[in-house]
């Protein structure tokens, strides 16, 4: 299909939104927020202040869910923004928890497989054979060789100082605890999960977590978390994608409020309580729950006939509790 929507300009835009029933207090700030953060990022928080009807297919009966371009009585230009600048800071809270996080694994992993070897990152002897030697059929590479071409083009990206430093000094191949620091979020998930089982179990321990593989989805979720965040995306009112698995009931007290909960589990907070998990078992002595508790809190007033809160992000009755380590 062809695209058909001609550029417009900032006034132009605000017209359009005016047209379909968006009220604008002041015409001159909403330019200025158009300007500054953009009609389409803007439209991922008024989106849920447009009007939708209930449709029914007369062949088959099912009832299907359409939207309109208009917006429900009383809902304000302004509400939209102070969704956005509330989700920003809180994207700005999780990116603050989720470097002193991504840190500290990357000492965990590090201390592990360097004991094994300076340079055991290289060596698929030193991974669990079930996962590293798993082979892609559309590549012919094991999923070790994939990711160690991912640590290539990482190193060959990079134009940090101490890449240089060591490569002049001592050769290609860093050590150990030198090419972790090289790694994204993404490439120490996938080392972390192609490590032999007790290498794993013993960086799972250290955050007192019992099963290796809820650890791994916790950090394959964590991942898509970061993406999310680094790349301004929303968090409030966003379905998860990768769902993290969770321990049986029990085991790590604060999860059985989200075992069988699907509603919850596919909602960010679960994830705001693995980074919080993780960061206290980091810093016992970390202020960071209490910044979360207080931000979520100060969910903006809105002023639209269709509200919204912070349970869009999926809050059990028992939030604060949980948040309390």
């Amino acid at each position: 299909m062809a695209y058909n929507r001609p550029w417009k300009s900032y006034e132009e835009q605000l017209d359009i939104l005016k047209a379909r029933g968006l009220q604008v207090s002041n015409d001159e700030a909403a330019i200025a927020y158009l300007q500054r953060i953009g009609y389409y990022r803007l439209s991922a928080y008024w989106y849920p202040f447009r009007i939708f009807y209930h449709e029914q297919d007369p062949l088959t009966g099912r009832l299907s869910t359409k939207r309109t371009d208009n917006f429900v009585e009383n809902t304000h230009f302004v509400d939209a923004v102070e969704l956005y600048i509330f989700d920003k800071k809180l994207r700005l809270l999780m990116l603050d928890a989720l470097e002193r996080v991504e840190i500290a694994l990357r000492v965990n992993i590090a201390y592990v497989l360097g004991e094994k070897d300076v340079f055991a990152y290289k060596h698929i002897g030193l991974f669990h054979p079930s996962f590293a030697g798993k082979t892609n059929k559309r590549t012919g590479k094991t999923r070790h060789q994939e990711w160690l071409d991912k640590y290539e083009g990482l190193l060959r990206r990079s134009k940090e100082d101490f890449v240089k430093h060591y490569r002049q000094k001592h050769g290609d191949d860093l050590p150990m605890w030198v090419a972790i620091e090289l790694l994204d979020f993404g490439a120490m998930s996938q080392l972390y999960s192609m490590m032999r089982v007790p290498d794993q179990e013993q960086i799972a321990r250290r955050y007192d977590v019992a099963d290796f593989k809820v650890f791994s989805s916790w950090l394959r979720a964590l991942n898509y978390l970061r993406n999310l965040c680094a790349h301004h995306s929303r968090l409030w009112n966003r379905n998860v994608i990768d769902q993290p698995r969770l321990p049986a009931a029990g085991v790590v007290d604060w999860c059985d409020a989200f075992i069988g909960q699907h509603e919850l589990i596919a909602k960010p907070f679960l994830l705001f309580n693995i980074v919080g998990h993780l960061l206290y078992r980091i810093c016992p002595a970390t202020g960071w729950h209490d910044r979360l508790k207080s931000h979520i809190k100060s969910f903006p007033r809105i002023q639209s006939d269709r509200q919204v809160s912070m349970q869009d992000i999926g809050l059990p009755e028992e939030w604060e509790r949980l948040l309390e380590r």
